[in-house]
């Protein structure tokens, strides 16, 4: 992103509407992902190595099979999807050359989140943490080479930072398929199709999918909201949402954490020993993200001036930073009790929660205050809120203990 923002304010808009549509094509993924956690932490837990291991086989055929025809409708599409939201000329034209490239990738971005999420599940996250390192600084260097022309290379702009993605992914896949064939890993690969297991699995993807579904459209209808205000707004948003992400990334970590443990606690019929794993990763999440909160608020300028010199832009993405960075120890809650919800497979009840939270407590308040004037910090303020109260809903739910009885 930082380097997408030295070609154009619309280069750096389009990668970050981009991500929205990601986040589409993440229900699809929902759908052998979760339950595929939830399947394998549990199996792990149950000492059933070799039959996770014929799991994630069965998975990867799924993954693939599902990728193909992601890919062609990503490709033929891009430049709708673009259209459709409102978008300038220019942001549509840069973003369907960006986003034509990532969708002949899918197939690598299907089978790394797979593999990730399923060593996770198993309980080894120091081995994607080496490989996503070494995948980091590979994208970063190929980033540099292919946008701006260096070593002998033509500069792409947009497109070169689509191709060091994809070849970044490519590296991640082979990594994994070295790592699967040691026999002391955490999980390998046993050609052995289940389909048996497979239906569980979609028993409990299926409302996970509808959740991620729903919440993915709310969210595009939420980005639309916001680029009817203008590129500027746009592309502030993108940006702050991106220097959030450096708060995330604790809270996805302590959410995979409890996501496993629950799920392996689960198997084990460790009843406690699983609702008490929650709560240690939500502490440690909301630790974490309430520090880096406070940066977020005392620095906002200095981390968006990263980014983009344009004054607009850092206006809007400091207001977002600031209102986001008061908002980190609820969102923290939400990320740890929903995944570790969803470790168990209760992915129903995160789908209802999800749902009303984003539609009636986001969308729809958001919708309303620009119809009637309000400018892009009062989006931002409903935005915080609705992460405030789903936070209290979460937290009360958790404490039921109910989700923890339930069957995969």
């Amino acid at each position: 992103m930082i380097m997408v923002g030295m070609i154009s304010i619309y280069a750096l808009a389009a990668v970050g509407m981009s991500m929205q549509f990601m986040m589409i094509i993440n229900v699809l993924m929902t759908l052998y992902v979760v339950g595929g956690n939830a399947l394998i932490s549990r199996l792990i837990g149950q000492r059933r190595k070799k039959r996770a291991s014929a799991l994630l086989f069965t998975l990867g055929i799924f993954a693939i099979i599902l990728s193909i025809f992601v890919s062609i409708g990503g490709y033929v599409g891009s430049e709708f999807i673009y259209s459709v939201m409102g978008a300038q000329p220019e942001v549509v034209h840069q973003g369907s050359l960006y986003f034509q490239i990532i969708s002949l990738g899918i197939a690598v971005i299907f089978i790394d989140t797979l593999l990730y999420n399923a060593l996770s599940a198993a309980g080894d996250t120091q081995s994607s943490l080496y490989i996503k390192l070494f995948s980091a600084a590979l994208n970063a260097f190929l980033n540099y080479v292919f946008i701006f022309g260096h070593y002998g290379f033509d500069a792409m702009g947009i497109e070169g930072a689509a191709y060091a993605t994809i070849i970044a992914y490519s590296f991640n896949v082979l990594a994994y398929f070295f790592l699967l064939k040691i026999p002391k890993a955490k999980l390998n690969l046993i050609p052995i199709i289940r389909l048996s297991d497979m239906k569980r699995v979609w028993h409990v993807g299926w409302s996970a999918a509808l959740d991620r579904g729903v919440s993915s459209l709310s969210f595009l209808v939420f980005v639309s909201i916001i680029t009817a205000y203008g590129t500027v707004e746009l592309a502030g948003y993108q940006v702050g949402l991106r220097i959030e992400g450096i708060a995330f990334m604790p809270g996805f970590g302590f959410a995979i954490a409890a996501m496993a443990l629950v799920g392996q606690n689960l198997g084990a019929q460790h009843i406690d020993k699983a609702y008490n794993m929650g709560i240690i990763s939500g502490r440690i999440a909301y630790i974490f993200m309430g520090s880096i909160g406070l940066i977020l608020i005392l620095f906002p300028e200095s981390l968006v001036a990263l980014f983009t010199k344009d004054e607009a832009t850092i206006a809007v993405a400091s207001y977002y930073l600031i209102l986001v960075g008061l908002a980190q120890i609820p969102l923290a809650i939400v990320f740890v009790y929903s995944a570790a919800l969803r470790g168990a497979g209760a992915t129903k009840i995160t789908l209802k929660i999800n749902v009303l939270s984003l539609w009636f407590l986001r969308v729809v308040p958001s919708y309303i205050a620009y119809k009637f004037g309000f400018g892009i910090i009062a989006i931002f303020v409903i935005m915080n809120v609705e992460t405030l109260l789903k936070g209290l809903i979460y937290y009360y739910i958790y404490q039921k203990k109910e989700w923890l009885h339930t069957k995969v």
